[in-house]
């Protein structure tokens, strides 16, 4: 094993103190015995009397007496002697360092495994049935697929042109409202307005193409400015698609020389074609050919592990299982969705590849390290701009579409500025400049700081029951200073949607500290298509970046 894949497995052990106390604890208890076993419970004592003078305020308050702190006194104690000795981790985190070095698919898989294991152990904890399982995962991916997409397009901008758009949530809404209105039917239902009746392949294309038309009429007076001056375009843009899908004007209105009426829906919203992939499983309310055959399959799926009547050696009789793998049809229509949706991000996926690749995409990464330069070899990096923002704009109004499309009904309160917020902390966490990376922040955006801090509050208290939980900040503060710990962690339970903003400042500043570019953001792909680094040579030591 390297030094680099130790250094690695002890994670935040590279504190040369810690490494000195982690070499001395490991010997002590690699001596085994009396040795051992003194050393242990001499940490347990330390621990014990630290612990006592860091929560010596008034226990006997806390409804559930001393075994929450005990608990978590055994939960501290256990979790820094697994950090010292950590004889199962390391093996395990050199086989994910080994393993995360090999490929992209090797990253991507063990991203989305530990997703899957997470929720797996919330579903357990919650007791969920089976069908609850794969509705939870079903949610989390969804979200993993929806913003990877938008990631992906954005990177697209960010990441190989270096043009700063902060209006993805108006070329978003700009691809679903055109989506909706062109595949409306042409009489206007009753809370609905009419639409002008084409078919949804023609509508998701022209949806697709309002996206990119908008993004050239904003690129073209605005290319003209300096990056961060462009941005401020970008935002005032996404303000006036959203004021004016809220405006009564647009609300309904005649196509002009057609007579053609139609309209926005306002601030009420507009209804949206009935998911195509319900049309798989059912006609009408009645299941259909696909339906029939699979929902009568995982509605009485159950595997009897343990038949009535069992015996171990025919003495001792054993309790009847059976394994509960049913799933309902909403599910299974979720869960086939959601397979749309991964072929949705492998499209974008490989398109992006395909571009940067390509002699277009070169020149946008040469247009992103230096644009003068590429402006002196002949290079009209203004066209250049302005066609990638039109196809990433397209791509937002598409990946718009594909997250919307499922839902029936949408309004402009879908489309708030926070989204682009919310996408560009996903490709800060991947790293602008890798395809790879804007999935792997997709996913991490999607379960450790969204779907996860609702879960863990689920968990929490599903088994701990705090009380009366206060209305405001400081009746969760002044119990909290008085030593009564329950109504200020029931305040932050009830309040964690709101935290998760705090958590994600958190985890920017972290980055920031730590890897500004990103997990992945360090791979600088190069914009020429042959290496232009000078040979390694014996006299200078040889050797390249990745």
């Amino acid at each position: 094993m390297s030094d680099r894949t130790l250094s690695r497995a002890g994670g935040l052990l590279d504190v040369p103190a810690w490494n000195a106390y982690r070499d001395w604890f490991r010997g002590r208890w690699a001596e085994g015995g009396r040795v051992a076993w003194g050393t242990a419970i001499g940490h347990l004592v330390v621990g014990l009397l630290a612990f006592a003078a860091v929560v010596s305020f008034d226990l006997g308050s806390l409804p559930i007496g001393g075994s929450l702190i005990g608990f978590l006194y055994v939960l501290a104690v256990a979790g820094t002697l697994y950090l010292a000795t950590a004889p199962p981790a390391e093996p395990y985190l050199a086989w994910l360092d080994e393993r995360w070095m090999t490929s992209d698919v090797d990253k991507l898989l063990i991203v989305l495994g530990h997703v899957s294991l997470g929720f797996f152990v919330f579903a357990v904890a919650l007791g969920l049935p089976f069908n609850g399982l794969v509705n939870s995962l079903r949610s989390v991916f969804f979200f993993t697929a929806v913003y990877a997409m938008m990631v992906l397009a954005l990177n697209l901008h960010w990441g190989y042109t270096g043009v700063f758009n902060i209006g993805i949530a108006a070329f978003m809404a700009v691809g679903v409202y055109a989506m909706a209105i062109l595949s409306g039917p042409t009489e206007a239902g009753v809370a609905g307005v009419a639409g002008l009746g084409l078919p949804l392949p023609v509508a998701i294309v022209g949806g697709v193409l309002a996206a990119a038309f908008v993004g050239l009429l904003a690129a073209l007076p605005a290319l003209r400015l300096r990056a961060d001056y462009f941005a401020i375009v970008t935002v005032a843009f996404s303000e006036i698609v959203r004021l004016t899908l809220t405006s009564q004007t647009f609300q309904e209105f005649t196509i002009p020389f057609t007579g053609i009426e139609t309209g926005t829906g306002g601030a009420g919203g507009i209804s949206m074609p009935v998911n195509p992939i319900r049309h798989l499983f059912f006609d009408g309310g009645d299941p259909a050919l696909l339906g029939s055959v699979l929902f009568p399959v995982f509605r009485d799926l159950r595997v009897q592990l343990i038949p009535p009547g069992s015996s171990w050696l025919g003495i001792v009789p054993l309790p009847e299982f059976t394994l509960d793998l049913a799933v309902n049809p909403p599910v299974i229509v979720g869960v086939a969705y959601l397979f749309v949706l991964a072929g949705g991000v492998a499209l974008f996926y490989v398109l992006l590849v395909r571009v940067g690749n390509s002699p277009f995409g070169r020149v946008l990464k040469a247009i992103r390290e230096d644009e003068q330069v590429a402006e002196a070899l002949g290079k009209d990096t203004r066209r250049f701009k302005i066609v990638a923002f039109m196809f990433g704009c397209g791509l937002m109004g598409l990946g718009g579409i594909m997250w919307h499309g499922s839902q029936g009904f949408t309004n402009p309160g879908a489309f708030r500025p926070i989204i682009t917020f919310y996408v560009w902390v996903a490709l800060i966490i991947g790293g602008a400049g890798s395809n790879t990376g804007s999935v792997l922040g997709g996913a991490l955006f999607a379960s450790l700081l969204w779907e996860g801090p609702t879960y863990l509050r689920r968990v929490v208290t599903n088994y701990v029951s705090f009380g009366d939980t206060p209305n405001a900040f400081p009746a969760a503060v002044s119990p909290f200073l008085e030593g009564e710990v329950l109504p200020f962690l029931a305040f932050l339970l009830d309040n964690v949607s709101a935290l998760r903003f705090i958590l994600v400042g958190v985890l920017l500043v972290w980055l920031m500290q730590r890897r500004p570019e990103g997990l992945l953001g360090h791979r600088k792909e190069e914009a020429a298509a042959v290496p232009l680094a000078r040979p390694a040579t014996r006299s200078d030591g040889g050797g390249g970046d990745e």
